[in-house]
This record gives C-alpha cells, structure tokens and sequence, in this order.
C-alpha cells in the first residue's frame, strides 16, 4: 500500500504540471484581455483610456509578453514564494481572495457532506431492509423528486417560504447587523438560522442519488450467500445487516469523496450566486467572465490539485473499507 501512494504521489506531479499548463491555456483562448474589456468598458461611460496609459498597464501587469512568459513566471511565483499572483479586477493579491472564500467554502461542503451521509446511509439501508414497504415507496419518491427538480429552483422556493411565512432573513450566511460584528453566542445561533436552507438544497440532490445507490447495492448484497450463511449461524438481523453487506454497499459513498473535495471549489456555483453565500465557486466564474487570468488559474489549478488528492484518498479508505481491494 505504501509503494502505491509513493507511485500516485509521484505521478500526481506531472498530472497537476499538465492540468496547470491547460488550464492556463484555456484562459488565454478568448479574444482580448482584462485590460480590453476594461477599456472598452470605460468607452461605453463615456471615459477614454489614451493607447500610452493601456501600454502602461500591460507592462505592470505582464499582459505585453507572450503567454509562455507569462505561465513560467506565474508558476515559478507560484513554486518558489506561494504567490499565486495579483487580481486584475480586485487589485489585492489572488491568495488573500482564496483563503478568505475557502474557509466559508470549505465549511458549506463538508457540513451539507456530512448531513447527507447521516441521512442517506440509514434511509438507504431502511428501504433495501424493507422493500416494497410504504416508507419505501416514499423514499423512492423523494428520490425522483431531488434527482429532478433544480437546485436553483428549490433554493428559491424555500427562500420565498421563509421570508412570506416565516419572516426570516434568508440569504448569505448572517443578518446585515453580524455581517462584521465579533464573534459570539448570538451571531452563531444566527449562523444555525441561515445554515438551513444552503444545507438543505445542497443536500437534497446528492441525498437522494446515495438513497437509491445505498439501496440498490444493499438488495444487491443481502441476498448473497455468505449473508445467508451468516444468518444461519444465529447472527442477530441487525448486526448482520450492518457488519456486513453495509460495509460493502458503503463504497460508492466513499468513492463520492474524491469528487467532494473539488466541489468546495467549483460545485454549487449558480446555488452560490442565488443565495449569496461568500464561497470559491462564484469567485471563479466572476473571474472567468472577467478575464482575471491569475485568479481563475489558481482557482483552476487549486481544483485540479484537490481532484488528485480527493480521487487518492478515496482508493486509500475503499481499500481500507473493502478487504477484496488490494493495490498492492
């Protein structure tokens, strides 16, 4: 198992090299740059931006050169000090705009994660167990019901439900009077009162993917012959269900983990812009809408990195999880 980390760590190198190279690539194919779309910009107010003060900026901000220059210096900054560079349209450094969104980011996924496993792994096992049950056909129902309605749509309704019936202060993530206030007990308890409605519709797609998953693979598994086997010897129901065929209907939950980390960056974009909430995801499609080449590239790259990591740690907990997986 250790050779095979090693392995994946060393050829996670020229993977994040590649996704670097592309990724900056990728941002330079539209026509134009940041300084064009802001000149054309201030034209359309009626101000004009005179060919030697354009010249000027390109040069402070290294649009004048080509875009291999470009990349070299912006990884060599990137390898040598941590500096992913400066925002264009921010005018502060892209590390300082990250780290700020990454914590609320970071928070957001892992809370609305651990809320869906806590709900979806005992419904999931709860329908397999009881098949063809009324709470069954509920739970399949709720299944369709959150693999098809929108996010967006669902975040609205409930943020209209909220402010019309219960006269709550929906969207963001605190009332306008703890926005900058310290921390304390009762800027938390208005944290919990805006949590609800991001956790909730966040949840509600993946919830009822992993419900029908769980299911799925748990009618799959009981119905074995070592699970039959078991019974036979006098295993409590219970404790057979959940040591057993559980543990291995678990992988798809433990496979979602590698994909989880990079959605704490891009995932819930348009969620993110409909309830305001202070997270990476709209940080990354202002920026590309922008043309802010050094904050979207390190906003990509940080996705890429986060894509590796996240798809290692997955193999690593499946084959700890799953005795018949070895890497070795």
């Amino acid at each position: 198992m250790l050779q095979y980390i090693a392995r994946r760590l060393l050829l996670a190198i020229p993977t994040i090299f590649a996704i670097s190279v592309l990724s900056f690539g990728l941002i330079q194919l539209p026509p134009g740059s940041f300084l064009d779309d802001y000149a054309a910009q201030l034209a359309q107010q009626g101000e004009e931006i005179s060919n030697q003060q354009l010249e000027a900026l390109k040069q402070a901000y290294g649009l004048d050169q080509p875009v291999y220059v470009q990349y070299y210096k912006w990884m060599s900054n990137i390898l040598t000090r941590g500096d992913f560079g400066r925002s264009f349209e921010w005018n502060v450094p892209v590390s300082q705009l990250i780290w700020d969104r990454m914590g609320w980011t970071l928070f957001l996924a892992l809370t609305t994660l651990l809320c869906t496993w806590l709900f979806a792994i005992p419904i999931g096992v709860y329908s397999a167990t009881h098949q063809y049950s009324k709470f069954d056909y509920l739970f399949t129902a709720f299944g369709f019901f959150g693999l098809g309605i929108p996010g967006f749509m669902l975040a609205l309704v409930l943020m209209w439900v909220g402010l019309d019936y219960f006269h709550l202060d929906v969207g963001g993530l605190f009332s306008e009077q703890f926005k900058n206030a310290p921390w304390t007990l009762a800027k938390v308890w208005d944290l919990v009162k805006h949590l609800w409605i991001p956790i909730l519709v966040g949840g509600t797609e993946g919830m009822a993917g992993l419900i029908r998953i769980m299911r799925a693979n748990l009618l799959d598994e009981i119905h074995k012959p070592y699970v039959t086997a078991t019974r036979a010897r006098g295993l409590d129901e219970r404790t057979l269900i959940w040591e057993y065929p559980v543990r291995v209907a678990l992988n798809p939950f433990v496979s979602s983990v590698g994909f989880a980390l990079p959605d704490l960056v891009s995932g819930g974009v348009i969620l993110s812009v409909v309830l305001s909430l202070p997270t990476a995801g709209p940080l990354l499609l202002n920026a590309l809408t922008a043309k802010d080449t050094y904050l979207a590239g390190a906003l990509i790259l940080l996705v890429g990195v986060l894509t590796v990591l996240g798809v290692l740690i997955s193999d690593i907990l499946l084959a700890w999880l799953d005795p018949r997986i070895r890497y070795s």
